[in-house]
């Protein structure tokens, strides 16, 4: 053999086995597709003796996670081991006590690592300006790995976040609360139990798998059907189109051109840019998880549904009981229930009352803020000890505000997202009191917000009361036909159009909202929330602006292919779910030739769409 031949060959070993930052093994890259024949070649050697099987998908899963985040699988084999051997010694505990002092460590040890990664850069600035320090981010980390090398090979300036950390992080967590309450069994074999944290499908953007759901798969015989296998292609090719068609191409095409520099487009491409935003980040995220369900399929699991059509959705907490339907759950479970649920106030309930007036103090940089909030708690507070009939609508609320704002927080650790999480827990709250209004109070209350944003847009002009006012005056009008109808009598007749009227506003609402979370997606944590609120105001400003309506035939001529797609999206999203479910149960019986030619026929149309530069995975930095 030539040096040549023996330099190209390591080459390629390299190439195939070193970790690139710059090309992460993603879904959408031929060579993950390379990958997995692979892997699933292997896997079929092995799937009938479940402990080799389970612990071949361990390290492949490993594998996999080195090639997305490099050495940051460290930190997911720390994990492993450290909630497999606490979780043990929780179910081995004679005594309560010893048992939460267990469930203790586990929580503190994944949680310390979590916030250490994810929001190093926000307690930091939050240290620096309460105390006027001048503190700097330190990877302690890769301080360690230089000591241990040594030699300087990682930065130690700025801390990397591991992909999926926030995902595999929950997954664990919910493995020892659920042994804890004893709602499970400890997994005997250390390598079953990294084969449920690390399942490389679903490892770095979910769903969220709970122990429950997943674990007793993993002891089952292999079993693949006909009808089974042509349900994954059918996933796989759904979401691969979901991703590169609709998602990728409109995103590169218009969507972040517009973000990137908002002032420079008018405010209808603005506001196409933000509606379109909802179609990209629901293609994107719901597309990873169709090819997750698909790819597990394939070898005989089954992963959680994680969308449910959330643009179907009536009303703010219908919506969140059909987008990302696995975090929900986890925060319903584990959050939103130990803080009282909707039964009474705890301890956890007003200690984050505490915190987040703590942090409205800084926000501001005034102690008011943090004096109302505190006061406003108090007095809701007083409202549902003396008022016993409403207290644990009260109480619940209070929880289901705390536990949106965490999920805002969960997202990403900037201001922007606790505000989009706010928002969001805003929504659910007045849906709460809006359906326990008779028609004549909702009326005027629509009537007198119109009338204050129509005020407030005429005394102190500026975009956002613009913005607000012409929402609010649609709302009204739609309002007051819907009261119309139902005074008149007219109630079931006007339930579809009703359904209708619900669909839209919430998906207004929902939109909205996501001005502040995709302005801060996809930034540096260090700079987010400047860039963010500078992004946001940016782009009310330009919606909330007078429009030149003259120019709107030439921009939908000039992206016509992007608004097209959109519109396709959409009519695709609103379908009835009997007719999708019919045409994907009919693709998986089709012959398996005549499957064939639609698998190449889509890989094909993918394809033509495919851009230059492969996007990430939005929900990879989550």
């Amino acid at each position: 053999m030539t040096m040549g031949g023996t330099g190209d060959i390591t080459a390629f070993l390299h190439r195939v086995f070193a970790f690139d930052a710059g090309s992460p093994l993603l879904f959408t890259q031929f060579y993950f597709w390379a990958f997995f024949a692979l892997v699933f070649a292997g896997f079929t050697l092995v799937k009938d003796r479940r402990l080799l099987r389970n612990a071949y998908l361990f390290f492949v899963s490993l594998f996999f996670y080195y090639k997305t985040s490099g050495l940051s699988v460290l930190i997911l084999i720390f994990v492993t081991c450290s909630d497999f051997l606490i979780a043990r010694r929780i179910h081995a505990a004679r005594k309560q006590g010893c048992k939460k002092a267990w469930l203790i460590l586990s929580i503190c040890t994944d949680l310390f690592l979590l916030c250490y990664f994810k929001y190093a850069y926000f307690f930091t600035d939050v240290v620096n300006n309460l105390l006027g320090l001048d503190f700097k981010v330190f990877d302690i980390f890769a301080w360690a790995g230089n000591q241990l090398a040594g030699a300087e090979r990682w930065s130690v300036d700025s801390i990397v976040l591991p992909v999926g950390i926030s995902f595999f992080t929950f997954q664990v967590l919910s493995y020892t609360i659920d042994v804890y309450r004893g709602q499970l069994k400890p997994v005997g074999n250390i390598l079953d139990f990294g084969f449920f944290v690390s399942f490389f499908p679903q490892l770095v953007a979910g769903p969220i798998v709970r122990a429950s759901e997943f674990i007793p798969q993993m002891y089952r015989p292999w079993h693949l059907g006909r009808k089974q296998f042509g349900i994954a292609v059918f996933w796989i090719l759904n979401g691969l189109i979901k991703k590169i068609v609709l998602s990728d191409y409109i995103a590169v095409n218009f969507i972040d051109r517009v973000f990137a520099n908002p002032l420079l487009f008018t405010g209808f491409e603005n506001l196409c840019a933000i509606f379109g935003y909802s179609l990209q980040v629901y293609a994107d995220f719901s597309g990873y998880t169709d090819i997750a369900i698909g790819v597990a399929m394939l070898m005989g699991f089954y992963l959680p549904k994680n969308f449910n059509s959330p643009y179907k959705a009536t009303n703010p907490q219908d919506f969140w009981r059909r987008w990302h339907m696995s975090l929900s759950r986890w925060l319903k479970n584990y959050l939103y229930i130990p803080l009282g649920g909707n039964r009474n106030a705890t301890f956890g309930t007003y200690f984050w009352i505490f915190v987040f007036a703590a942090l409205g103090v800084w926000l501001s940089g005034s102690v008011w803020v943090g004096v109302g909030v505190l006061s406003f708690a108090a007095v809701v507070g007083v409202v549902a000890l003396f008022n016993p009939p409403r207290r644990k609508k009260i109480t619940s609320n209070m929880n289901r505000f705390i536990t949106m704002l965490l999920g805002g927080l969960w997202h990403g650790a900037s201001w922007n997202f606790i505000i989009w999480g706010g928002l969001n827990g805003l929504g659910t709250i007045g849906y709460q009191f809006w359906k326990e209004m008779n028609w004549h109070l909702r009326i005027a209350a629509v009537a007198l917000a119109t009338a204050a944003c129509a005020v407030l847009a005429r005394l102190a002009p500026a975009p956002v009361f613009n913005l607000l006012a012409v929402w609010t005056a649609i709302a009204c009008a739609g309002t007051l036909v819907r009261y119309i109808y139902h005074i008149c009598g007219g109630k079931k007749a006007f339930k579809g159009l009703g359904t209708v009227w619900g669909v839209a506003q919430t998906f207004t609402f929902i939109t909205f909202t996501r001005l502040f979370f995709r302005s801060g997606s996809n930034l540096d944590p260090a700079t987010a929330n400047e860039v963010a609120w500078r992004t946001a105001r940016n782009m009310v400003h330009q919606i909330g602006s007078a429009w030149n309506l003259s120019v709107i035939p030439q921009i939908c001529h000039e992206y016509r292919n992007v608004f097209i797609l959109v519109i396709l999206g959409m009519v695709i999203h609103w379908l009835p779910e009997r007719f999708k479910r019919w045409y994907r149960i009919n693709f998986a019986m089709l012959p398996l030739p005549v499957m064939a030619l639609a698998v190449v026929a889509a890989v094909f149309l993918v394809y033509q769409f495919i851009t230059a530069d492969l996007q990430a995975f939005i929900y990879f930095q989550f």
